[in-house]
């Protein structure tokens, strides 16, 4: 059976406002996370939304951009009315969870992610999953490629992955399951490195007293579990 996080392992992954909960999986199967900060911004993308439970139903929030552009990495693209943006917000999750058994302490966890100076979305989204990390006493080692990777900027896809962990002394890279379309196995071995991917397992807890809503920001997960249930459901995953 594998411990995690896995000895000489990496992430290498976009930052996310307050992911899913597979998002956290990730980097905490890992030794080290780089934050893919000075890539390309995805419009459409799950980097400044997600979903929460509003209704017994998905309902997307977002977190609106300045000019938000494909043309644009994730680290250059600015907030746009931070404070419009945390009242609406605020409003929202009241609604959706005011009456959720951990609507309290999550809440103020939220709340000391949205009062921040940040200005960009890839520092408040890093923020908003170490600060999840933290309410969970989980310590993470991470970095961001716009600092630490520079160099290596400007590579192809894969061979920047591979680079970048080969600099982390890491031999395994671990990605989310949706690159197992994009990554070779075969091609991060010519290179000494090992592929992974993973694979969340079935989750489900609680939510009121209706159908369950799967996939949601791992905002609506803390709102109905305490910190040891958010634990154990955090280690349901493979690597595959």
């Amino acid at each position: 059976m594998e411990t995690f996080p896995l000895p000489a392992s990496a992430a290498i992954i976009q930052p996310y406002f307050f992911p899913y909960i597979g998002y956290f999986q990730l980097l905490y199967s890992v030794e080290k996370v780089v934050f893919y900060d000075d890539v390309n911004f995805i419009k459409r993308g799950w980097i400044n939304r997600n979903r929460i439970l509003m209704n017994q139903s998905d309902f997307i929030f977002t977190l609106p951009l300045k000019k938000a552009s494909q043309n644009k990495q994730i680290q250059e693209l600015e907030i746009a009315d931070l404070k419009s943006f945390q009242k609406k917000f605020r409003q929202q999750l009241k609604f959706a969870y005011s009456k959720a058994p951990f609507y309290h302490e999550v809440s103020k966890m939220i709340e000391s992610v949205l009062d921040t100076t940040y200005n960009n979305i890839a520092d408040i989204a890093i923020e908003s999953v170490l600060s999840v990390f933290a309410y969970l006493n989980i310590e993470i080692d991470w970095m961001k490629s716009s600092t630490e990777f520079d160099q290596t900027h400007g590579q192809e896809k894969a061979d920047r992955l591979i680079n970048i962990s080969k600099q982390l002394d890491c031999d395994t890279y671990i990605n989310p399951i949706g690159g197992k379309e994009l990554y070779s196995k075969e091609y991060f071995k010519l290179s000494g490195i090992e592929l992974g991917f993973v694979q969340t397992g079935n989750i489900e807890y609680k939510q009121f007293d209706h159908a369950f809503v799967p996939c949601l920001s791992i905002i609506d997960l803390l709102m109905f579990n305490d910190k040891d249930a958010a634990s154990s459901l955090l280690i349901q995953f493979q690597i595959v």
